[in-house]
């Protein structure tokens, strides 16, 4: 039944569509509270803004995607339920293991796509943002500093302006910082300055000035310095090594990796297109219920079922990572179990019980 398969597929792939719609709409709006909340911290320059946004999504679609399948699926077939459509095919001989076909149509490209995203793409977008972020620090024409415009330091440690300003954002001309700790205020001037970077702690080191620091609330506990060189603390930056930390590394360079971090995070990618399939066969069964009844009751089911499964796989994770699991344990042991209960409820659902009198 070519037509009955494309119907059946264009189902579940439009409702599938508006719920990943619905999905990346409220997963945009927390990664972007995150990025900001970085930004502010002085951990990620303001102007990569909207890359680091773009790419940390991306890291979230491994997570993201499965739950839009499931409640794509849930809310299609739950339809086809109330709507009455179920109990006439399933009068004309088909039932769920006919709709296999269609099912699979969808969830197939669905695994192979949330399997790229987890063992290629997210860990790309998570190493290219640490780089991005390693390359802003040292740069404060990234942190968002122009040249003749007062602009707030990376963290809010203040307010810097510059009158003049090199290509690459490290050296600067007619430098002025205002910063204000504890109730007293420090107002430096200088004549030229460097950015200098030492590990994750950043200067900015200033040449022939003068700097006058004092109360805010009046008084006369003034001082005034003048300098020849002077140093001022910008807020420290977040680094990370790439070559070592197994979050960054890619998934072929953690095959040959014996250590148990690695390890770790090798499972933890292997597993949502996995946990993506087994959901998939369990929305087809949850699924089901009476014609014309309430079907939001088996979608937030559901929805508790991938928290719980996710939440498990994160716990294994960080149990393998701290070594509390054995290493070739892995998340088999929540990846196996909840596949076999998949297939068991898919193919199970819709069987004719025979009664006790007709089987004894």
């Amino acid at each position: 039944m070519p037509k009955l398969d494309s119907y059946l597929f264009r189902e579940f792939a439009q409702t599938t569509f508006a719920a990943l719609v619905v999905l990346m709409i409220v997963s945009l709006g927390a990664v972007f509270a995150d990025v900001l909340g970085d930004i502010v911290r002085g951990r990620v320059p303001a102007g990569m803004m909207l890359a680091q946004l773009g790419l940390q999504v991306l890291n979230y679609l491994p997570l993201i995607l499965p739950l839009g399948l499931m409640l794509g699926l849930l809310l299609s077939v739950g339809r086809l339920y109330r709507d009455s459509e179920m109990p006439v095919l399933t009068s004309v001989g088909v039932g769920p293991r006919r709709m296999l076909r269609p099912l699979m149509m969808l969830v197939v490209p669905f695994v192979l796509m949330i399997g790229a995203c987890s063992l290629w793409l997210g860990p790309w977008a998570r190493q290219y943002s640490q780089q991005m972020i390693e390359v802003g620090q040292r740069s404060l024409l990234v942190a968002g500093l122009e040249a003749g415009r007062f602009v707030e330091l990376p963290g809010g440690g203040g307010v810097v302006y510059a009158n003049a300003m090199s290509n690459d954002g490290t050296r600067l001309g007619r430098v002025f910082i205002y910063r204000q700790d504890e109730g007293r205020m420090d107002v430096t001037s200088a004549r030229t300055g460097t950015l200098t970077v030492e590990g994750n702690t950043r200067y900015l080191t200033l040449d022939e000035g003068f700097r006058v620091e004092g109360p805010m609330d009046g008084g006369k506990d003034f001082r005034l310095m003048r300098y020849a060189a002077n140093e001022v603390r910008l807020p420290d930056a977040e680094s990370r090594d790439i070559g070592d930390d197994p979050e960054l590394m890619s998934t072929l360079s953690l095959l040959p990796d014996g250590r148990a971090e690695a390890r770790a995070q090798l499972h933890f990618r292997i597993a949502p297109p996995l946990l993506a399939l087994a959901f998939a066969l369990l929305a087809v069964p949850l699924a089901r219920s009476p014609p014309r009844q309430a079907r939001w009751g088996r979608i937030i089911l559901g929805l508790l079922a991938y928290v719980f499964g996710v939440n498990l796989m994160l716990v294994g994770t960080n149990a393998l990572a701290g070594g509390r699991l054995p290493v070739a344990l892995g998340l088999w042991w929540l990846l196996l179990p909840l596949l076999a209960l998949g297939l068991w409820m898919y193919f199970g659902d819709g069987r004719m019980r025979a009664s006790r009198r007709a089987a004894a």
